[in-house]
Protein backbone atom coordinates (compact mmCIF):
# COMPACT_ATOMS: atom_id res chain seq x y z
CA UNK A 1 0.00 0.00 0.00
CA UNK A 2 1.28 3.44 -1.19
CA UNK A 3 1.91 5.62 1.90
CA UNK A 4 2.12 9.13 0.57
CA UNK A 5 -1.51 9.86 -0.59
CA UNK A 6 -0.47 13.90 -1.40
CA UNK A 7 2.10 15.35 -3.38
CA UNK A 8 3.03 19.33 -4.84
CA UNK A 9 3.61 20.05 -8.30
CA UNK A 10 6.30 23.49 -8.92
CA UNK A 11 4.32 24.83 -11.77
CA UNK A 12 5.58 28.91 -10.78
CA UNK A 13 8.67 29.36 -13.15
CA UNK A 14 9.09 31.53 -15.96
CA UNK A 15 10.11 29.25 -18.31
CA UNK A 16 12.53 31.93 -19.90
CA UNK A 17 15.14 29.44 -21.36
CA UNK A 18 11.95 28.18 -23.38
CA UNK A 19 11.35 31.52 -24.81
CA UNK A 20 9.62 32.39 -27.24
CA UNK A 21 7.45 28.93 -26.88
CA UNK A 22 6.66 30.25 -23.15
CA UNK A 23 5.77 33.86 -24.05
CA UNK A 24 2.08 32.58 -24.50
CA UNK A 25 2.47 28.74 -23.11
CA UNK A 26 3.34 28.07 -19.42
CA UNK A 27 6.11 25.52 -19.18
CA UNK A 28 4.37 23.18 -17.72
CA UNK A 29 1.90 22.71 -20.80
CA UNK A 30 4.79 22.94 -23.09
CA UNK A 31 4.08 19.27 -25.15
CA UNK A 32 6.43 16.77 -25.89
CA UNK A 33 4.50 14.04 -28.59
CA UNK A 34 1.23 15.74 -28.10
CA UNK A 35 1.01 15.63 -24.34
CA UNK A 36 1.76 18.41 -22.10
CA UNK A 37 4.66 17.29 -19.64
CA UNK A 38 2.60 18.17 -16.75
CA UNK A 39 0.05 15.72 -18.32
CA UNK A 40 2.67 13.17 -18.16
CA UNK A 41 4.04 13.61 -14.62
CA UNK A 42 0.34 13.90 -13.16
CA UNK A 43 -0.25 9.87 -15.04
CA UNK A 44 2.53 9.01 -13.17
CA UNK A 45 1.52 9.80 -10.01
CA UNK A 46 -1.99 8.53 -10.55
CA UNK A 47 -0.10 5.49 -11.90
CA UNK A 48 1.24 4.81 -8.17
CA UNK A 49 -2.16 5.80 -6.32
CA UNK A 50 -1.29 9.78 -5.32
CA UNK A 51 -4.35 11.57 -6.86
CA UNK A 52 -4.19 14.52 -4.41
CA UNK A 53 -2.06 16.78 -6.32
CA UNK A 54 -1.63 21.01 -5.48
CA UNK A 55 0.28 23.39 -7.71
CA UNK A 56 1.73 26.88 -7.13
CA UNK A 57 0.94 28.69 -10.18
CA UNK A 58 2.02 32.31 -11.72
CA UNK A 59 3.23 32.74 -15.30
CA UNK A 60 -0.29 31.97 -17.46
CA UNK A 61 -1.68 30.53 -14.55
CA UNK A 62 -4.87 30.59 -15.65
CA UNK A 63 -4.13 27.98 -18.94
CA UNK A 64 -3.20 25.50 -15.89
CA UNK A 65 -5.87 25.77 -14.06
CA UNK A 66 -8.51 25.80 -16.86
CA UNK A 67 -7.15 22.47 -18.56
CA UNK A 68 -6.71 20.62 -15.36
CA UNK A 69 -9.63 21.89 -12.54
CA UNK A 70 -11.77 19.17 -14.59
CA UNK A 71 -9.84 16.93 -16.34
CA UNK A 72 -9.75 12.81 -17.45
CA UNK A 73 -6.22 12.21 -15.88
CA UNK A 74 -7.69 11.27 -13.01
CA UNK A 75 -6.10 14.02 -10.71
CA UNK A 76 -7.65 15.61 -7.94
CA UNK A 77 -6.25 18.99 -8.79
CA UNK A 78 -5.55 21.86 -6.19
CA UNK A 79 -4.24 25.02 -6.80
CA UNK A 80 -2.64 28.37 -5.51
CA UNK A 81 -1.87 31.19 -7.50
CA UNK A 82 0.82 33.27 -6.33
CA UNK A 83 1.19 37.02 -6.53
CA UNK A 84 4.58 37.12 -6.45
CA UNK A 85 6.86 34.55 -6.98
CA UNK A 86 8.25 33.21 -3.45
CA UNK A 87 10.85 31.03 -4.16
CA UNK A 88 10.95 26.77 -4.44
CA UNK A 89 10.54 26.47 -0.51
CA UNK A 90 7.91 29.53 -0.80
CA UNK A 91 6.04 28.44 -2.71
CA UNK A 92 5.51 24.71 -0.82
CA UNK A 93 5.09 26.90 2.52
CA UNK A 94 2.04 28.43 1.06
CA UNK A 95 0.39 25.18 0.16
CA UNK A 96 1.44 23.40 3.80
CA UNK A 97 -2.77 23.90 4.33
CA UNK A 98 -2.92 21.03 1.82
CA UNK A 99 -0.90 18.26 3.65
CA UNK A 100 -1.73 16.31 6.56
CA UNK A 101 0.32 16.49 9.52
CA UNK A 102 2.21 13.15 11.09
CA UNK A 103 2.57 12.66 7.06
CA UNK A 104 4.97 12.64 4.27
CA UNK A 105 4.90 13.60 0.62
CA UNK A 106 6.10 14.37 -2.97
CA UNK A 107 7.36 17.78 -4.43
CA UNK A 108 8.03 17.59 -8.04
CA UNK A 109 9.50 20.01 -10.71
CA UNK A 110 6.75 20.39 -13.67
CA UNK A 111 9.33 20.20 -16.46
CA UNK A 112 10.46 16.97 -15.11
CA UNK A 113 9.90 14.28 -17.61
CA UNK A 114 10.76 10.74 -16.13
CA UNK A 115 10.23 7.42 -15.24
CA UNK A 116 11.63 7.42 -12.08
CA UNK A 117 10.69 4.81 -9.44
CA UNK A 118 8.75 6.92 -7.13
CA UNK A 119 7.80 4.13 -4.72
CA UNK A 120 11.62 2.86 -4.53
CA UNK A 121 11.97 6.58 -2.93
CA UNK A 122 9.01 6.74 -0.46
CA UNK A 123 10.37 3.22 0.50
CA UNK A 124 13.66 4.52 1.16
CA UNK A 125 12.53 7.93 2.59
CA UNK A 126 10.36 5.87 5.44
CA UNK A 127 13.08 3.69 6.20
CA UNK A 128 15.56 6.29 6.79
CA UNK A 129 13.41 9.01 9.51
CA UNK A 130 15.53 11.45 7.22
CA UNK A 131 13.01 15.07 6.84
CA UNK A 132 13.91 15.07 3.71
CA UNK A 133 14.84 12.74 0.78
CA UNK A 134 15.74 13.45 -2.69
CA UNK A 135 16.34 11.90 -5.87
CA UNK A 136 19.71 11.50 -7.42
CA UNK A 137 20.87 10.68 -11.02
CA UNK A 138 24.40 10.36 -11.88
CA UNK A 139 24.74 12.17 -15.26
CA UNK A 140 28.11 12.09 -17.40
CA UNK A 141 30.93 14.23 -16.64
CA UNK A 142 31.40 15.89 -18.79
CA UNK A 143 27.82 17.63 -18.25
CA UNK A 144 27.93 18.21 -13.94
CA UNK A 145 28.81 21.81 -14.61
CA UNK A 146 25.02 22.66 -15.86
CA UNK A 147 23.52 21.05 -12.48
CA UNK A 148 23.87 20.96 -9.15
CA UNK A 149 26.06 17.92 -7.23
CA UNK A 150 25.15 16.02 -4.62
CA UNK A 151 28.10 14.28 -2.26
CA UNK A 152 26.63 11.34 -0.23
CA UNK A 153 28.17 9.10 2.13
CA UNK A 154 27.98 5.59 2.02
CA UNK A 155 24.41 5.27 3.20
CA UNK A 156 23.40 7.67 0.85
CA UNK A 157 23.15 10.89 3.06
CA UNK A 158 23.95 13.98 2.05
CA UNK A 159 27.15 15.47 3.13
CA UNK A 160 27.83 18.53 0.53
CA UNK A 161 26.11 20.12 -2.29
CA UNK A 162 28.29 21.98 -5.11
CA UNK A 163 26.57 24.37 -7.38
CA UNK A 164 27.21 23.80 -11.20
CA UNK A 165 30.73 23.25 -10.16
CA UNK A 166 34.34 22.97 -12.51
CA UNK A 167 34.24 19.91 -13.95
CA UNK A 168 37.66 19.47 -12.16
CA UNK A 169 36.36 20.59 -8.44
CA UNK A 170 33.11 18.03 -8.95
CA UNK A 171 32.93 15.89 -6.32
CA UNK A 172 30.33 13.59 -7.51
CA UNK A 173 28.80 12.81 -10.91
CA UNK A 174 25.23 12.64 -9.35
CA UNK A 175 22.99 15.80 -9.57
CA UNK A 176 19.45 17.12 -7.67
CA UNK A 177 16.81 15.86 -10.30
CA UNK A 178 14.14 18.37 -8.55
CA UNK A 179 12.09 15.19 -7.09
CA UNK A 180 11.48 15.45 -2.79
CA UNK A 181 9.96 13.52 -0.67
CA UNK A 182 9.32 15.75 2.55
CA UNK A 183 8.21 14.90 6.11
CA UNK A 184 5.89 17.32 7.46
CA UNK A 185 8.59 18.60 9.76
CA UNK A 186 9.94 20.02 6.42
CA UNK A 187 7.23 23.03 7.37
CA UNK A 188 9.29 24.38 10.10
CA UNK A 189 12.28 25.34 7.96
CA UNK A 190 10.45 27.75 5.76
CA UNK A 191 9.13 30.91 7.10
CA UNK A 192 5.97 32.24 5.95
CA UNK A 193 5.68 34.73 3.29
CA UNK A 194 9.20 34.75 2.76
CA UNK A 195 11.09 34.29 -0.45
CA UNK A 196 12.91 31.02 0.26
CA UNK A 197 14.64 28.52 -1.61
CA UNK A 198 15.22 24.73 -0.95
CA UNK A 199 18.75 24.78 -2.23
CA UNK A 200 20.12 28.42 -0.98
CA UNK A 201 17.80 28.50 2.25
CA UNK A 202 16.52 24.78 3.57
CA UNK A 203 19.05 22.23 2.42
CA UNK A 204 22.19 24.19 4.09
CA UNK A 205 20.46 24.05 7.74
CA UNK A 206 19.09 20.24 6.99
CA UNK A 207 22.34 19.24 6.17
CA UNK A 208 23.74 20.75 9.51
CA UNK A 209 21.84 18.28 11.04
CA UNK A 210 22.09 15.38 8.51
CA UNK A 211 18.97 14.81 7.84
CA UNK A 212 18.73 15.19 4.04
CA UNK A 213 18.59 11.48 2.60
CA UNK A 214 18.64 10.36 -0.99
CA UNK A 215 17.73 7.67 -3.38
CA UNK A 216 19.54 6.73 -7.00
CA UNK A 217 17.12 7.18 -10.05
CA UNK A 218 18.54 4.61 -12.56
CA UNK A 219 15.38 5.45 -14.70
CA UNK A 220 15.22 7.84 -17.63
CA UNK A 221 14.98 10.97 -16.33
CA UNK A 222 15.17 14.95 -18.09
CA UNK A 223 14.07 18.47 -17.45
CA UNK A 224 12.53 20.51 -20.17
CA UNK A 225 13.86 23.89 -19.07
CA UNK A 226 16.37 24.59 -21.60
CA UNK A 227 15.21 24.48 -26.05
CA UNK A 228 17.99 22.12 -26.50
CA UNK A 229 17.11 19.71 -23.26
CA UNK A 230 13.18 20.05 -24.98
CA UNK A 231 14.98 18.98 -28.43
CA UNK A 232 16.57 16.00 -26.83
CA UNK A 233 13.65 14.66 -24.55
CA UNK A 234 11.70 13.62 -27.69
CA UNK A 235 14.74 12.09 -29.47
CA UNK A 236 14.62 10.31 -26.19
CA UNK A 237 11.31 9.24 -26.73
CA UNK A 238 12.03 7.77 -30.51
CA UNK A 239 15.08 5.92 -29.02
CA UNK A 240 13.07 3.79 -26.71
CA UNK A 241 14.59 5.91 -23.48
CA UNK A 242 11.67 7.26 -22.12
CA UNK A 243 8.14 6.07 -22.19
CA UNK A 244 4.86 7.85 -21.47
CA UNK A 245 1.53 7.66 -23.47
CA UNK A 246 1.63 8.79 -26.96
CA UNK A 247 0.34 7.98 -30.45
CA UNK A 248 1.88 5.41 -32.10
CA UNK A 249 5.51 6.06 -33.73
CA UNK A 250 5.09 5.75 -37.43
CA UNK A 251 8.55 4.81 -39.69
CA UNK A 252 9.23 6.05 -43.26
CA UNK A 253 11.99 5.66 -45.19
CA UNK A 254 13.79 8.41 -44.39
CA UNK A 255 12.71 9.22 -40.78
CA UNK A 256 9.85 8.77 -37.96
CA UNK A 257 7.15 11.20 -36.68
CA UNK A 258 4.56 11.21 -34.37
CA UNK A 259 0.90 12.87 -35.30
CA UNK A 260 -1.84 13.92 -33.16
CA UNK A 261 -5.43 14.06 -34.94
CA UNK A 262 -4.19 15.84 -38.58
CA UNK A 263 -3.79 14.36 -42.01
CA UNK A 264 -0.59 13.81 -43.19
CA UNK A 265 -0.04 13.68 -47.35
CA UNK A 266 1.33 10.88 -48.84
CA UNK A 267 3.79 13.05 -50.51
CA UNK A 268 5.02 14.46 -47.22
CA UNK A 269 8.72 13.48 -46.62
CA UNK A 270 9.70 13.01 -43.16
CA UNK A 271 13.96 12.76 -42.21
CA UNK A 272 14.95 12.63 -38.69
CA UNK A 273 12.67 12.47 -36.37
CA UNK A 274 9.53 14.30 -35.85
CA UNK A 275 6.02 15.39 -34.36
CA UNK A 276 2.77 17.26 -35.45
CA UNK A 277 -0.15 18.39 -33.58
CA UNK A 278 -3.56 18.02 -33.89
CA UNK A 279 -5.58 20.42 -36.82
CA UNK A 280 -2.67 20.67 -38.91
CA UNK A 281 -2.68 21.47 -42.44
CA UNK A 282 0.44 20.17 -44.39
CA UNK A 283 0.83 20.82 -47.85
CA UNK A 284 1.92 18.79 -50.87
CA UNK A 285 5.54 17.69 -51.08
CA UNK A 286 6.79 19.30 -48.07
CA UNK A 287 9.55 17.88 -46.24
CA UNK A 288 9.53 17.58 -42.55
CA UNK A 289 13.25 17.09 -40.67
CA UNK A 290 14.07 16.82 -37.13
CA UNK A 291 11.22 19.14 -36.22
CA UNK A 292 8.27 19.89 -33.64
CA UNK A 293 5.55 21.25 -35.31
CA UNK A 294 2.31 21.97 -32.34
CA UNK A 295 -1.02 22.10 -32.92
CA UNK A 296 -2.86 24.35 -35.56
CA UNK A 297 -0.07 24.71 -37.76
CA UNK A 298 -0.57 25.33 -41.97
CA UNK A 299 2.45 24.60 -44.12
CA UNK A 300 2.13 25.10 -47.73
CA UNK A 301 2.95 22.94 -50.23
CA UNK A 302 6.62 22.41 -51.18
CA UNK A 303 8.00 23.42 -47.78
CA UNK A 304 10.89 21.94 -46.20
CA UNK A 305 11.30 22.44 -42.20
CA UNK A 306 14.62 21.53 -40.74
CA UNK A 307 15.32 21.31 -37.16
CA UNK A 308 13.02 23.81 -35.94
CA UNK A 309 10.09 24.36 -33.66
CA UNK A 310 6.72 25.71 -34.73
CA UNK A 311 4.28 26.93 -32.27
CA UNK A 312 0.64 26.82 -32.55
CA UNK A 313 -1.53 28.64 -34.77
CA UNK A 314 1.35 29.91 -37.11
CA UNK A 315 1.11 29.72 -40.59
CA UNK A 316 4.66 28.43 -43.07
CA UNK A 317 4.77 29.57 -46.34
CA UNK A 318 8.94 29.21 -46.62
CA UNK A 319 11.77 27.22 -46.09
CA UNK A 320 13.15 27.82 -42.46
CA UNK A 321 15.77 26.18 -40.89
CA UNK A 322 17.09 26.02 -37.11
CA UNK A 323 14.05 28.56 -36.07
CA UNK A 324 11.70 28.41 -33.16
CA UNK A 325 8.19 31.09 -33.96
CA UNK A 326 5.57 32.72 -32.04
CA UNK A 327 2.63 31.78 -31.25
CA UNK A 328 0.49 32.26 -34.65
CA UNK A 329 3.70 33.84 -36.20
CA UNK A 330 3.45 33.82 -40.42
CA UNK A 331 6.44 33.30 -42.33
CA UNK A 332 5.92 34.66 -45.71
CA UNK A 333 7.48 33.28 -48.88
CA UNK A 334 11.13 33.87 -49.28
CA UNK A 335 11.47 35.85 -45.83
CA UNK A 336 13.36 33.83 -44.41
CA UNK A 337 14.67 31.60 -47.37
CA UNK A 338 17.65 29.58 -46.14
Amino acid sequence: MNEVKKAMVMSAGIGSRLEPLTNTVPKPLVSVANRPVMDILFENLVNIGIKDVICNTYCHAQKIIQRYKTNNIGVNFNYIIEENLSGTAGGLKKCQHFFDKNEFFLVLSADGLSNADLKKGIKIHKNSNAIATIGIKKIPHEEISHFGVVVTDENGFITEFQEKPALNEAKSDFINTGIYIFDYKIFDYIPENTFYDFAKNVFPKLLAEHTINTFTIDEYWTDIGTIGQYKQSVNDLFDGKCEFKHSPIINTPKGAYIVGNSIIPSSAVFIGNSTVGSNCVIGENCTIENSIIWDNVEISDNVHIKDSIISSGCTIKSDITDKITETGEIIEKDILKI
